[in-house]
């Protein structure tokens, strides 16, 4: 492939930004992750690398190809203000492919923020601009395309694997601290009624332990801990 560019996915804003608004929500991809029952949860690996800001968006999937990772220009052709790019790097943990440029110009683009399967670089700037990401590794050494000046081949709007999880174009990413969850976009409906019931749960759960409830108390009144 040289450069594929597949089609943005339409999606209903009012659902993605219900999804937005559990930001706030404590441990928020474990509660999502809960909702779908343990689904959809990328590997243990996949971790913050500049601030601890929770994000979520709709996915821009971004492939590239194993052995000849290019830099990711092109995304900023595409991307809308609240989109969480996802870019499948096959998890190469010693060429980076994100560095502080692209976190001021995805800073500025107003994307939530980056997942990576695979490296990255210059954390310490993305950490003074405040752009949040979320990477397999880290490492300095860059990729080739500032030298080459070849940007593909490249693919977005298709499908990719990132953390071991299928991402398809429009698919909900629920990124903090703790890890990364995928929700399948036929299934955002029903699993962020989920969600949502659990965080208030949860909540409550937090406020009887706080008054001094038992186990046997809580398990009485929610089910669960």
């Amino acid at each position: 492939m040289d450069r594929i560019i597949g089609k943005r996915p339409r999606l209903d804003e009012d659902l993605i930004k219900k999804f937005v608004a559990l930001k706030d929500v404590m441990s928020v991809s474990c509660v999502v992750g809960d909702a779908l029952e343990r689904e959809g949860i990328m590997h243990s690996s996949m971790k913050m690398r500049s601030v601890a800001a929770p994000f979520i968006g709709p996915a821009l999937t971004v492939k590239l190809v194993p052995g000849f990772l290019v830099d990711c220009l092109v995304i900023f052709e595409h991307a809308k203000p609240g989109d969480v790019i996802v870019i499948d790097a096959f998890g190469e943990t010693e060429t980076s492919i994100w560095g502080g440029l692209m976190s001021g110009l995805a800073r500025s683009a107003k994307i939530a923020g980056a997942v990576v399967d695979g490296s990255v670089r210059d954390t310490d700037e993305a950490r003074m601009l405040g752009f949040p990401i979320v990477s397999r590794s880290v490492s300095p050494r860059a990729a080739h395309s500032a030298y080459t000046k070849i940007f593909e081949p490249i693919e977005l709007y298709g499908d990719i694997s990132a953390g071991g999880v299928v991402v398809h174009p429009g698919d909900i990413i629920v990124a903090d601290e703790i890890g990364v969850t995928v929700v399948p976009y036929e299934e955002a409906e029903a699993v962020y009624e989920r969600a949502a019931d659990q965080a208030k749960r949860e909540e409550a759960t937090r406020n009887e332990i706080l008054r001094g409830a038992t186990v046997d108390e809580l398990l009485a009144k929610f089910g669960r801990i």
